[in-house]
């Protein structure tokens, strides 16, 4: 079973962004849920959804204590609440954040940890500085939990017309950032 967290903050789509995972997971034929957590009902308070992916049916129901992987949605959450508790080792990390992972001062952590300028992606596509599935782009290319294209047709389901279009394209760009930023300590060894 694949578990993912995302930290966010309310407003910013994270609830949105896990039930998204969620569909482009079972239009590739899998099992999957997602669901909330979040105290208060406000706007800006920290929030988290959580998203689960299998090939069997997955019976357990409580939240991710154990993610595989992270999607932190707003990167002021690093040094508010404990976002990487319970991450398995060597999991891998998605932040938004215009900065490259090397500005965040996660140097202590074990898996890859990795920058998508989500909100600015999110502004330029769609017009508003909302994430929500932008970063899933990202985690798409970091992780190989589902494919783009399940990814963008479960935007293109949710958001019908222009929006979709828009969200799933700044999906798309999250996605190739994600790819080239892979591909970068490649390059740097055969050199």
């Amino acid at each position: 079973m694949f578990q993912v967290r995302i930290h966010g903050r309310g407003g910013q789509g994270a609830v949105t962004a896990a039930e998204l995972l969620s569909v482009a997971a079972f239009l590739e034929g899998r099992h999957a849920q997602a669901f909330p957590s979040f105290g208060s009902e406000r706007t800006g308070a920290p929030v988290m959804a959580f998203c689960r992916i299998d090939d069997r049916p997955i019976r357990v129901r409580e939240p991710v204590t154990r993610p595989d992987a992270l999607v932190v949605q707003d990167a002021t959450l690093l040094h508010q609440v404990d976002v990487f508790a319970g991450l398995r080792p060597g999991g891998p990390v998605l932040v938004n954040s215009p900065h490259g992972a090397d500005h965040l001062g996660l140097e202590s952590l074990t898996g890859p940890v990795l920058t998508v300028p989500a909100t600015a992606l999110a502004l330029r596509h769609v017009g508003r500085p909302v994430p929500s599935a932008v970063p899933l782009g990202g985690l798409a290319a970091l992780t190989g939990c589902v494919t783009l294209g399940s990814l963008t047709a479960a935007i293109r389901q949710r958001f019908p017309g222009g929006l979709g279009s828009a969200n799933a394209d700044a999906a798309r760009e999250a996605y190739e950032h994600v790819e080239i930023l892979r591909e970068e300590p490649a390059h740097a060894e055969a050199d």
